[in-house]
């Protein structure tokens, strides 16, 4: 498989993270002020898309870049590292928004904990991670 195809592949598996990690974080603080104002299934619905979809996204966008950075030799190089601190920010930052979302759907009564500037925190970091990755800074 060609480096172009890998690449294409690695954006594709981001963008559909990111666009799932967006999903949740926009219904989760919509619903934190007052939880009636989403429907009950709506929880459960972004719950099975983020198992099925986003989770293997996040999956599959860490193995396909972690490949692109072997054949590319760039591991040494700082950009590349803050990059990865980056992506281990989402990461984790995916694991709380799909933990908030398994609770919402074992519990249906429990309320919705407040969720501000989640969505924006995702926006900035793949903003960051996107310049990097372009402008490959060599003070990194």
């Amino acid at each position: 498989m060609g480096y172009l195809l890998l690449k294409a592949l690695h954006l594709t598996a981001v963008f559909t993270w990111i666009g799932g990690m967006l999903a949740a974080a926009v219904v989760l603080g919509a619903g934190a002020p007052q939880r009636c104002a989403i429907p009950a299934g709506v929880f459960d619905h972004l719950r099975t898309w983020d198992r099925r979809v986003t989770t293997p996204a996040m999956l599959l966008a860490w193995i396909i870049g972690l490949a692109l950075a072997l054949l590319g030799h760039w591991f040494p190089q700082g950009w590349l590292i803050a990059k990865l601190a980056f992506v281990l920010l989402l990461s984790g930052l995916h694991g709380v928004l799909a933990g908030q979302l398994r609770r919402l759907a074992s519990e249906p009564a429990a309320p919705v904990r407040p969720m501000p500037g989640h969505a924006a925190a995702v926006v900035l970091a793949t903003a960051i991670i996107a310049v990097i990755v372009v402008v490959k800074p060599h003070g990194y």
